[in-house]
């Protein structure tokens, strides 16, 4: 059994960790690119599902240079970018999509760690969420893109002065433990059984803890 006791600092990824909002982000890439061609949306599927923890900032990127083959600027991006955003903010500030189980353990325990959000969604979006959900006051900071998690996960321990030993991240995907292990921190794999192979640590449930 996994002994959270053992940190005092929590890094929680948000999509899929938190809340069950994946299959309206999956949605979501279909509607904003809608009048593109089926075949190059399926290949930005394809894209996002292997990297749930890389933002949507990335994944436009990804399908307009790679997939397109065609120049974007930052600004086209952040265009695109904030159209996902709108639709976001209508679709996931839904109280019935956040995960119990994960959101009982931070109810309970947020004054017993230092609780923090770092995230691949759009930073502004996801504190309209929490704040509009009523989880915002739980987590001391609520980080997201367009800034890399590597970097916010740094960020983090640099402004906090936390210890890594001291400091877990909870993720779900493969781009969390890439974060987790580029700052020398531990991760705790969770709502993926597939991280189980990486014999960091998984949670199979926080009401077990």
């Amino acid at each position: 059994m996994i002994d959270l006791n053992n940190y005092n600092n929590i890094l929680w990824d948000f999509d899929g960790v938190l809340m069950d909002s994946m299959p309206v982000r999956n949605k979501g890439f279909e509607l904003v690119l809608k009048d593109f061609p089926q075949q190059e949306v399926k290949k930005l599927m394809d894209f996002h599902l292997r990297n749930g923890g890389l933002s949507r900032y990335v994944k436009f990127r990804y399908f307009f240079e790679t997939i397109r083959n065609e120049s974007v600027s930052d600004s086209e991006i952040d265009e695109w970018a904030g159209k996902f955003s709108e639709i976001m903010k209508k679709e996931l500030c839904d109280i019935n999509l956040l995960i119990e189980d994960s959101i009982a353990f931070v109810k309970e325990n947020w004054r017993n760690y230092n609780m923090h959000i770092v995230s691949g969604s759009d930073q502004s979006e996801l504190r309209f969420l929490c704040k509009g959900l009523n989880i915002a006051s739980f987590f001391s900071s609520i980080n997201g893109s367009p800034t890399p998690k590597k970097e916010l996960v740094a960020f983090i321990l640099d402004d906090y002065k936390f210890k890594e030993e001291e400091t877990v991240l909870i993720g779900d995907s493969i781009n969390d433990f890439e974060a987790a292990e580029h700052n020398s921190i531990h991760f705790l794999g969770y709502n993926n059984p597939s991280l189980k192979e990486l014999k960091s640590g998984y949670i199979e449930k926080f009401g077990n803890e």
